[in-house]
């Protein structure tokens, strides 16, 4: 499954902006005072041609009565079990606390990699006080300044170095791994029963009656998919309970672990935040999508319903919405077999090759229909295009001044791609290098 990178230690040493930085964007909200990162934040880091999964996690404090503080340390208790590694975040400011002593006490029982990260690192002077925590008697120990970046470098080098080099490679070539994943109570785990003819998995009315990830092996007509029940996955504001908190890590390891996710939505709500920001995820995981509206025999048909709610989806899907959508009814059992058909369609798109010769034959065609614009006097010329050798499709267009290519043209080649090879429900890749 993914590799996945839990951020810990005790409140106010810079946990979220380390966070932020390995994620490169600011998602997570950083303030002087302590205590700021209280519901959790997951993001996907890359480096070094390899992505992992990173959690944010609140401030930990022992022995703590205080309601917050200890609902924060019982869910950074969970990370811990859940996380390939650990990177322990303390302050070079102000030395090794009590509450630094007690955590790394804590570490040493779990029995999990563990990095030492002494942040705030940012002179000399600090490199020189920061020794001291050499004698928490951690093995792996590394000086950065969040803030500005220093040390990150050498830190994710020694990340990336602890992922398995195949540990993509678990997904199986020959079988079809597709993850069940939406928001509670749409009815991910009744399709998935559905699907099988039998009670495989519990359903109740209650949102978060599935907790865990559950495999379950299709093997109908000649079929061989294995199907995996998640979690519903609700607005981290929302993310209360502890056994949730577990849940939702399970659920984006699943993903890490598919194929295809299908995204399951209500109907009757249409598509919220939170489902696109699923969708964006699977997305930026690379996994084939299908998008299946269930509850559909609650909606009131008119003339043209079908097409015009899925025009009102793909408006919002934008700027990728070449996804299959199928309206689907778990209770009615209306349609549920499509599914089954067009998870074999999109992993064979996401499988998809295409041979050299005919890949330059179209592309350089449009190229020369449509050439790419000049930037600050700069003729951008591409002339070879060939498909990477990754798990999912990737194209790589050689050019005289790759850095110049906007992204409106990059659009265009994709949509060109997609207008001549099948790639629905699958995003693409495209990077352009030197020639």
């Amino acid at each position: 499954m993914g590799f996945t990178v839990a951020i810990i230690g005790r409140p106010n040493v810079g946990k979220s902006t380390l966070f932020n930085r390995l994620i490169g964007e600011k998602k997570a909200i950083v303030d002087d005072f302590s205590g700021v990162t209280r519901d959790r934040i997951y993001g996907d880091c890359e480096w070094g041609g390899k992505i992992f999964n990173v959690i944010d996690t609140g401030g930990f404090v022992s022995n703590s009565n205080d309601i917050f503080e200890k609902h924060i340390r019982e869910q950074v208790l969970i990370a811990i079990d859940e996380a390939s590694l650990l990177l322990f975040v303390v302050d070079a400011t102000t030395g090794i606390t009590k509450l630094d002593d007690d955590f790394a006490n804590i570490l040493r029982k779990h029995q999990k990699n563990v990095f030492l990260v002494v942040n705030k690192v940012d002179n000399n002077a600090r490199l020189h006080e920061a020794s001291e925590f050499y004698s928490l008697g951690l093995e792996n120990i590394f000086f950065i300044a969040s803030m500005t970046g220093s040390g990150t470098g050498e830190l994710l080098d020694a990340v990336v170095e602890r992922i398995p080099e195949n540990h993509e490679d678990k997904i199986e070539e020959d079988v079809p791994k597709v993850c069940i994943i939406g928001q509670p109570n749409v009815g991910k785990s009744s399709l998935v029963n559905a699907l099988l003819g039998e009670d495989r998995n519990i359903v109740t009315d209650i949102a978060g009656t599935t907790r865990d990830s559950l495999h379950s092996n299709y093997t109908k007509y000649g079929k061989n998919i294995v199907l995996i029940d998640t979690a519903g996955i609700r607005s981290k504001s929302k993310v209360n309970e502890n056994l949730e908190f577990y849940s939702v890590i399970r659920a984006i390891k699943a993903l890490d672990e598919s194929n295809i996710a299908i995204i399951v939505i209500d109907a009757v709500k249409g598509i919220t935040h939170q489902d696109l920001s699923i969708y964006k995820m699977a997305i930026k995981k690379h996994r084939g999508i299908i998008l299946a509206v269930n509850k559909w025999d609650l909606i009131t048909k008119e003339t043209n319903t079908a097409r015009d709610y899925e025009a009102v989806l793909r408006s919002k899907l934008a700027p990728f919405n070449d996804v299959p959508i199928v309206f689907i009814s778990v209770h009615d059992k209306q349609r549920l077999f499509r599914i089954i058909e067009l998870v074999e369609k999109v992993y064979e798109n996401l499988k998809r090759k295409i041979p050299t010769s005919k890949l330059n034959e179209v592309m350089l065609k449009a190229i020369e229909k449509y050439s790419p614009p000049a930037v600050d006097g700069k003729l951008v010329k591409i002339k070879y295009i060939t498909q990477l050798p990754t798990p999912t499709p990737a194209f790589a267009f050689f050019a005289n001044h790759p850095k110049y290519v906007r992204d409106s043209y990059r659009g265009y080649l994709e949509n060109q791609l997609r207008d001549t090879f099948d790639f629905n429900g699958v995003p693409i890749n495209i990077f352009f290098r030197e020639k």
